[in-house]
């Protein structure tokens, strides 16, 4: 984890006016902060007007004109600058990266044909999950006859570890899920401890990363891991919604799945691509290069994103521990006596939320509570999409509090001023 450090206020300003509606709301016409960047976050200028000026295009690829040509450089450098951004462009053999409807379609499309080509046996999956990769594991356990095992996570850490896995793989367990970061405890998982207890156990596993909550935090390196595929969805970190994209290796790519006959069989995408999300992507990439030339001299594009990942997780962890403790200033969640905490009161493991229940005030109440006071933030309940997680945590609901590198201290500052005067 990287040490806590804000970005200076010259840094800050620079960084926020990168981005739409930073501290206003178009649609309510009112100033609001925006703490909900779990459920999707700002939007980059430069991403949304690159989008918009290649998507007014009428032209297609593989036509013998220069607009032709120029959406095919788009895509062709889209895709470069995703494996940039999955870490996979110096990998001897790099896989491919793709594109789906969301990332919860590419996950499920991912799952289902592995589970439809591979032998005979389990397929593993966390309580800890999101339903993206949790339920596509259910579903097609049952529609492959297959038995499904299930790993529960530690609820007062509010993560899984490799003993969690390990306690659960056997040696012919053909397919394993694992989320990267929780949606609603915010804490990371130790991916590549949990890819070593599986494949220790059943060394052909396929795994497939759910690394949506992970991608707007921090660095993505497959090329560490020893994933199979890896899925994110760039309306969380920083572009368009409507979209999911994936990496996947050579053994996943020689799959058995759909595709045109007479095409490539191991290609996964069907049909055009839309240039206008991959110039989009190119522009978060370079946002992030941009970034990081603030904290290196290095003209290298690969060092410039590191350090502006690096700079981007630093101040996030300044961020959660203001929150979380407070300073001379303002007092953090941890001086509150009818807060509970989701997890455990660290920054370590932790990435960009802090999930809590106040005490005698509803999680949605509470939700209201601060739109009033211009915030907006989340309340997890017990729906499809996290009951599983807090009947395992044992609550009926909780307060997410999700920010991102543009959220500034004083932001969080007038959070918790507010959270004392509901409290009180």
């Amino acid at each position: 984890m990287n040490t806590p450090k804000l970005f200076d206020d010259a840094v800050m300003r620079e960084i926020r006016d990168q981005f739409h509606h930073v501290d206003y709301c178009p649609v309510i016409k009112e100033p609001r902060v925006f703490f909900e960047n779990g459920g999707g976050s700002l939007k980059l200028k430069a991403a949304i007007a690159a989008s918009a000026e290649v998507e007014a295009l009428p032209d297609q690829e593989g036509r013998q004109n220069p607009a032709s040509k120029y959406l095919s450089s788009v895509l062709d450098a889209g895709r470069e600058d995703l494996h940039f951004v999955f870490g996979s462009a110096n990998l001897p053999q790099r896989g491919q990266v793709i594109s789906g409807e969301t990332g919860t379609r590419l996950l499920y499309r991912i799952i289902r044909s592995i589970a439809l080509a591979a032998p005979e046996g389990p397929i593993l999956s966390c309580d800890l999950e999101h339903p993206a990769s949790l339920h596509a594991a259910k579903q097609w356990a049952q529609n492959t006859g297959r038995e499904w095992l299930d790993v529960p996570f530690d609820t007062d850490t509010g993560t899984a570890g490799p003993e969690h896995y390990a306690s659960k793989v056997t040696p012919d367990t053909r397919i394993a899920t694992v989320i990267h970061t929780s949606m609603l405890t915010g804490f990371v998982v130790d991916l590549e401890g949990i890819v070593k207890a599986i494949r220790d156990v059943s060394p052909d596993c396929y795994i497939i990363v759910d690394g949506i909550q992970h991608a707007p935090h921090g660095a993505m390196h497959v090329d560490q891991y020893g994933v199979d595929a890896y899925v994110y969805s760039p309306y969380k970190a920083y572009s368009r919604l409507s979209l999911g994209f994936g990496w996947v290796n050579d053994r996943v790519s020689a799959v058995p799945h759909e595709h045109m006959i007479g095409h490539n069989p191991e290609g996964w995408e069907l049909g055009s691509r839309d240039p206008a999300f991959y110039a989009a992507q190119s522009k978060v990439t370079d946002y992030f290069c941009w970034l990081g030339a603030h904290f290196t001299d290095s003209d290298a594009r690969q060092d410039q994103f590191d350090a502006g990942t690096s700079a981007m997780e630093a101040h996030e962890a300044a961020l959660l521990q203001l929150l979380i403790f407070g300073d001379d200033k303002s007092p953090g969640l941890t001086s509150f006596d009818k807060i509970t905490l989701v997890g455990p009161a660290q920054l370590e493991g932790r990435e960009g939320i802090v999930s809590f229940n106040l005490a005698g005030v509803t999680s949605p109440d509470l939700v209201q509570e601060f739109a009033k006071r211009g915030i907006r933030v989340h309340a997890r309940i017990s729906d499809a999409y996290s009951g599983h997680i807090l009947q395992a945590l044992g609550i009926e609901d909780c307060l997410r509090v999700s920010m991102c590198h543009y959220n500034s201290p004083d932001e969080v500052r007038m959070f918790l001023k507010h959270l004392a005067e509901i409290a009180g």
